[in-house]
């Protein structure tokens, strides 16, 4: 009888610790932080690696660049190994320009061929990379996951999970949805997405895919959260003073181009529906160039962000110093186009939000100009190139749509507030469960034995 509640106790602690939150730390002490870092940085990075498996959520322009190279620096103290950074498209470039400032040594590799120490590649060439061969990954921009095709973003967490260290570093975890937070903690492996769905969201029952968190487990899902990751978008959200990180102001300008829509009614119309709103940007697609023609100015450096092939091609062709980086370039011809803005090569760059818009330093340029869409990420991820920390100019966003697109604007607008709403919550909920700067450790929930256990 004695053995039997023996094994009842034990079945029961087991069974509350499954249903529990764990912060568990699979790290280490950090071998190195170094003075270059700021002091909110070096908690970061400490947490990060005592952690082991850790995503930094910080807005743009906050040092997320030198805070992963110090981990992976770290992590091949630790192990004597390798560490693979995955970048989007010529941020390896900017990146290993990074490691090189700080006096780190970097391999940038395009075809599988690795050194010991930093390696550095693009998603895009990761099918060339072996996991075994590392001790740490890094996912620069990782919220760019969940916009490659599911066997892709299945390749890039099979390929994580094979990894003991990772490391995941965006400005935009959940750009849409609290739900997108799941990809990040799948590639962590700390709960597939269909994990966490099941634990603290339920459906609103029409359709599954819209998710809300249940009420009974708002506090225990951002408790969870906060136990692998940290969100912040300035330092003062970790109780450090903002100094150098105050931006200057961004600005939106709206600018409207008539369209040459036939009305049939009296009341004039707007463009409803995905297949109207195409027809419309084609309708409208000269008078919205040349309006952007008009804005370029013609003594400082432009961006111009385009969404269809016609656009970038008429822009590239009506504004004479523009250089367009288009989808039919090769990965080679993208990168060096990209990096030649980023020099002062040329002064007017064309390009769409999902060839340029996640990774870059732009804080040399403070002039864009913006076809509206649907996507808040790529407008959030595109016009933060420019308005970034280290931005010291005030940054001018002119917004160009014609006249029947107010659906689509209204909408990327009432996205943004969303957008940073959503992020001051993540880091409103999350101020309760982040760990302080004097004392960082391991934390878990106390589980509390019935007596008559």
């Amino acid at each position: 009888m004695k053995n039997k509640k023996k094994n009842v106790k034990k079945s029961y602690v087991k069974f509350l610790n499954s249903k529990g939150i764990t912060d568990s730390m699979s790290g280490f002490k950090p071998l190195w932080i170094p003075d270059f870092l700021y002091d909110f940085q070096k908690e970061l990075v400490d947490w990060s690696i005592r952690k082991g498996k850790a995503a930094l959520y910080e807005d743009c322009g906050l040092g997320k660049t030198p805070q992963q190279l110090v981990w992976a620096q770290n992590i091949i103290q630790k192990t004597n190994g390798k560490v693979l950074i995955l970048t989007p498209l010529a941020v390896s470039y900017q990146t290993s320009g990074e490691a090189e400032k700080f006096g780190l040594k970097s391999n940038r590799s395009q075809n599988g061929v690795i050194r010991k120490g930093i390696n550095i590649t693009n998603y895009e060439r990761l099918k060339y990379f072996n996991p075994n061969d590392f001790d740490g990954i890094v996912c620069d921009e990782s919220s760019i996951l969940k916009n490659f095709d599911g066997k892709t973003r299945k390749h890039i967490t099979e390929f994580m999970n094979k990894i003991n260290y990772r490391l995941l570093c965006t400005a935009t975890p959940a750009p849409n949805d609290f739900v997108e937070l799941g990809t990040s903690s799948e590639a962590l492996g700390e709960m597939t997405r269909n994990q966490m769905l099941g634990m603290f969201f339920t459906h609103d029952g029409k359709t599954t895919s819209q998710w809300n968190l249940k009420g009974h487990a708002k506090k225990r899902f951002w408790q969870w959260l906060s136990t692998w990751a940290r969100a912040l978008r300035k330092p003062s959200d970790l109780g450090y003073d903002d100094g150098d990180f105050v931006l200057p102001p961004l600005s939106f300008y709206m600018h409207t181009v008539k369209s040459n829509y036939v009305e049939s009614g009296l009341l004039p119309s707007v463009a409803v529906g995905l297949n109207e709103q195409r027809f419309e940007k084609r309708r409208t697609l000269i008078s919205r160039c040349e309006k952007v023609s008009s804005l370029v100015p013609i003594d400082k450096p432009c961006l111009l962000w385009c969404h269809l092939n016609d656009e970038g091609d008429l822009l590239e062709k009506i504004i004479p110093d523009a250089v367009q980086v288009a989808g039919k370039d090769s990965d080679g011809d993208k990168e060096s186009k990209l990096i030649g803005f980023s020099k002062g090569d040329f002064r007017v760059l064309i390009t769409k939000p999902r060839i340029g818009g996640f990774g870059m330093n732009w804080q040399h340029c403070s002039e864009m100009t913006f076809f509206p869409s649907h996507s808040h990420e790529q407008f959030y991820q595109a016009s933060r190139r420019c308005w970034r920390f280290g931005q010291k100019n005030e940054v001018n966003c002119h917004l160009i749509a014609s006249n029947r697109e107010s659906v689509v604007m209204h909408n990327m607008i009432r996205k943004e507030q969303q957008s940073i709403e959503m992020y001051e919550g993540i880091i409103r909920e999350m101020s309760e469960f982040q760990l302080g700067k004097k004392e960082i450790k391991a934390k878990m929930r106390k589980v509390v034995i019935p007596e008559w256990l």
